[in-house]
């Protein structure tokens, strides 16, 4: 009887299935005879559900890990919330949206009052608040692309300081150009070249996701290269995280600068002793002052003159200005061959030549005002990175450097004040 019941079960549910696909494909017959059909109704996925099922988890796992990093200084929990956040995130959510990728929707609808819903706010929000009070809990592993990097390290080779502070502006200028690019509705390249959604979804852009493999590879060797020298949100995190109100220690006892927490950090965010022991002058001291002074505006005016440069170049990322432009070249050459956007620009009435330029002077007048924005904000991130190099500071012990401090936990164990 049992048996019976669940074979009708599931040839109803199977017939259903194909009755609402079949019915999708197929248009009803049109009867003469005034017959009206039934509604059909079919049960659709609640997604409000699982956005803000998406919220309670973020939240559960952060908590999660700043009560293992902070309260207790242990690992495991960081490793349990990777593997959950690849699963859930990363696959059975497809990686988006993420709060990476909400950063380019907050940016958008504080400038071009788009609406936005309230758990994308929460998305984005939310793991700055976490760093704020407890550090970048949100990389450690709650994030599924830092977490499936953390996964596959088992290696780690450490970079120079010159090396990694160079590279540790490229995040800030892929902010600035996701934000250009975000305000002026010109796309949101922080999703459209994610390395690792082709992962998570089983397919895509060949490119991407051989370029995501590499950074997996990479990542056996050293840790996290997505996070610390691409990554724009980690950026931003990582100005909070500096201010955290707890942040994490090494060890509650004295440090004894035995070196291996700097050997097992994965991503150099541990510093070692450094004694100045060429004491400078108050003259001496007061000069270098004033030259970062002077220097801090001048690389703030050739970043805004470097961008505003490239401004027009950049605004033909926006479809109407690549559209425009490809419009005035057919012009010029009718004998070429048109590509599909320009058979269906000239088979519409709607718009004019003339209402296409109208509008790629619009958007060529915000690229030329954001550009100016943010090449002076990339100048004066450039500028005090070149500041934070040249500066050394007194220190007997070592300690973490809480901006680049990913919260994973792995210099607890190699700690052996930890151990006794």
């Amino acid at each position: 009887m049992k048996k019976n019941i669940i074979f009708t079960t599931i040839l109803s549910f199977i017939s259903t299935v194909f009755f609402a696909q079949s019915h999708s494909r197929f248009p009803q017959p049109d009867f003469q005879s005034g017959y009206v059909f039934p509604e059909q109704y079919f049960r659709t996925p609640n997604e409000a559900f699982w956005s803000y099922f998406d919220i309670f988890l973020l939240v559960a796992l952060m908590s999660f890990v700043a009560w293992a990093v902070i309260k207790k200084q242990v690992r495991w929990p960081v490793i349990v919330t990777s593997i959950i956040s690849i699963a859930y995130f990363g696959f059975f959510r497809y990686g988006c949206i993420c709060s990476v990728g909400s950063l380019q929707n907050v940016v958008l609808s504080l400038v071009g009052g788009i609406h936005i819903p309230l758990f994308v706010v929460l998305l984005f929000i939310l793991p700055i608040v976490f760093a704020l009070f407890f550090g970048r809990v949100f990389c450690a592993g709650v994030c599924p692309l830092g977490a499936l990097q953390e996964i596959v390290n088992i290696k780690n080779y450490q970079l120079s300081k010159a090396v990694t502070g160079v590279l540790s502006v490229f995040p800030w200028i892929y902010l600035g150009f996701a934000v250009l690019f975000a305000i002026t509705h010109s796309g949101f390249i922080i999703c459209r070249y994610d390395p690792f959604v082709g992962i998570f979804r089983l397919g895509g852009a060949t490119p991407l996701i051989a370029f995501g493999v590499v950074l997996l590879i990479i990542s056996i060797f050293t840790g996290r290269p997505f996070c610390r020298f691409i990554c724009p949100y980690g950026a931003i995190l990582s100005v909070f995280s500096r201010f955290s109100f707890y942040q994490v220690k090494i060890t509650k006892k004295e440090c004894i600068n035995c070196d291996l927490c700097y050997n097992a950090c994965p991503v150099d965010a541990i510093r070692p002793p450094y004694e100045n022991k060429v004491k400078e002058s108050r003259s001496e001291g007061v000069k270098r002052i004033l030259r970062y002074v002077v220097f801090l505006p001048l690389m703030i005016a050739a970043g805004a003159i470097t961008m505003l440069m490239l401004s027009d170049r950049l605004s033909r990322m926006n479809e109407d200005v690549r559209l425009y432009h490809a419009v005035v070249e057919h012009q010029a050459n009718p004998q070429m061959r048109q590509s599909l956007k320009l058979e269906a620009f000239f088979g519409q009435e709607v718009k004019t030549v003339d209402d296409l330029f109208a509008v790629s002077e619009i958007i060529k007048a915000d690229f030329r005002r954001f550009s100016r924005i943010i090449g002076g904000f990339l100048g004066l991130v450039i500028g005090l990175t070149l500041i934070g190099l040249s500066t050394k500071r007194t220190r007997k012990t070592y300690d973490i450097d809480d901006a680049n401090c990913i919260c994973c936990g792995r210099c607890f164990s190699y700690c052996p004040q930890n151990l006794s």
